[in-house]
């Protein structure tokens, strides 16, 4: 059964469990008596093959592994521990002079090394650190899992057919070895969502994934951002900064807002794109990278090109693969699943048991316009649900701004119908002012507001219709 994950006491790490590969029963001992003495539960191999068993049967946290083996040498054992746990931590066995095999191993992924003969405060030491590394590793697997399991395609709500041929169309990129991706949609549809997506189905899942929004920053900070600089490149460039495109190489890079990028700057990105070549600013050299490159735009590229705003070469090159992502508005099926998704979610984050969404909010979600998309709905049920108290999500719980632009819409007005021999429009303003205030539990500033009319305005009709304060 495997122990729980070391947790710090002091200067030591208890429970922590440590496997010794050596062939010398007198260096395993020797381990063994020391470490089982500091607290650490110690497991022994002689072999790198009785090694790899123990990796797989027990877990260790930490590995001392002697690079001199019978057979199988550490080497070999180190590459295979880590296919089998790449949350386990090598620490090697060596003797004091074999520096170049030290740095073999260290680049086949040994986290640090010890030296014989043994002095135990640097094997402790350097134990404590590797266990620190080791948490860290296990935390940082266990997010990518969730990250993983998050932008799989069970967890994306996509009811209707549009949303469908997306995801299927995003598989088909993520699988492919295409190496520029073109999103395209209106604010708050998701592009950053599906390019995530693409990622993490994609070889490239356990890369980075490096986000940079193009509108967020001047010309000159976005060019430092994406290529950095070299020392004294300008006043402030006191050392060597790496830009993004490396901190991206083997992964992929997010360019989003391509359209508000500048011309010279796109003419860097199509010599990225063309060559997978950069220069750091104040650089003679060119930096080699290996990056998909996936681009979004809430603006029409098309547009711009014909413009001279955007260089008809790149567009060319970042549209090989193209996806759209339809607005809200032309998906209707997907804002009520989406709508519960995230109620089910802000009920775990706020601790509620909301189940239930009356048939009035379900009405207003199905015909409001949503010109702020998927965000925007997320937004609105979160407001909503800071304010319910019951199981049910109510008219009365959501925002105000938003009933008011539904009604600049020309949105839902809940229960009104024009019978076939006509009403009088006393009647319609009756039932807007009875409604208006029902939504707002008798607030009349709020009322007013709803119906772009001032509170004197909303009194005097209330005055006129008998209409009692609350």
């Amino acid at each position: 059964m495997r122990h729980a994950l070391c947790v710090f006491i002091g200067e030591t790490m208890a429970e922590a469990r440590i496997l010794v590969v050596d062939d010398e029963y007198l260096i395993r001992w020797t381990l063994q008596q020391n470490l089982e003495r500091e607290g650490y539960e110690v497991l022994l191999a002689e072999t790198g093959e009785e090694a790899l068993e123990k990796v797989k049967e027990e877990a260790p946290d930490i590995a001392l592994l002697d690079i001199k083996l019978p057979g199988m040498d550490g080497y070999e054992v180190l590459e295979k521990a880590l296919k089998i746990d790449e949350g386990i931590v090598p620490i090697m066995i060596t003797a004091f002079d074999e520096v170049d095999k030290v740095v073999k191993a260290m680049r086949l992924g040994a986290f640090d090394y010890i030296s014989k003969p043994f002095d135990f405060s640097k094997v402790y030491l350097s134990i404590q650190k590797a266990l620190e590394a080791s948490q860290l590793k296990r935390e940082v697997r266990h997010l990518r899992r969730e990250q993983r399991s998050w932008y799989s395609f069970d967890n994306l709500i996509a009811v209707s057919q549009e949303m469908g041929r997306v995801l299927q169309i995003s598989e088909k990129i993520a699988q492919s070895e295409t190496a520029t991706v073109l999103i395209q949609g209106e604010s708050g549809t998701g592009k950053e969502v599906i390019a995530h997506l693409i990622h993490e189905r994609s070889k490239r899942q356990n890369t980075p994934f490096i986000t940079v929004n193009c509108a967020n920053f001047p010309e000159q900070m976005l060019e430092n951002e994406l290529c950095g600089h070299e020392k004294g490149a300008f006043t402030d460039a006191k050392e060597v900064k790496k830009g993004l495109l490396e901190v991206a190489d083997r992964g992929t890079l997010f360019l989003d807002e391509i359209g508000d990028m500048s011309l010279n700057l796109q003419g860097k990105i199509l010599r990225l794109v063309e060559q997978k070549t950069f220069r750091r600013i104040g650089g003679l050299k060119d930096i080699q990278v290996d990056v998909r490159i996936v681009t979004a735009t809430n603006k029409d590229l098309l547009k711009l090109k014909e413009e001279g705003k955007f260089r008809e070469d790149l567009f060319y090159r970042i549209n090989v693969a193209s996806i759209r992502i339809p607005p809200l508005r032309e998906r209707p099926s997907d804002i009520l699943p989406l709508a519960k998704y995230f109620m089910q979610r802000y009920n775990e984050e706020f601790h509620k048991n909301v189940q239930k969404i009356s048939k009035g909010v379900e009405d207003f979600l199905g015909n409001y316009n949503w010109p702020g998309n998927v965000r925007e709905l997320k937004n609105v049920i979160e407001r909503a649900m800071i304010l319910v108290e019951g199981d049910t999500l109510l008219m009365e719980h959501l925002p105000i701004e938003i009933l008011g632009q539904a009604s600049k819409q020309g949105g839902v007005i809940e229960g009104i119908r024009i019978p076939p021999e006509g009403i009088s429009m006393e009647k319609v303003e009756e039932a807007l002012v009875k409604q208006a205030l029902k939504m707002t539990n008798g607030n009349q500033t709020r009322a007013a507001k709803l119906l772009d009319i001032s509170r004197d305005a909303l009194r005097y009709r209330m005055q006129k219709f008998g209409i009692l304060e609350s």
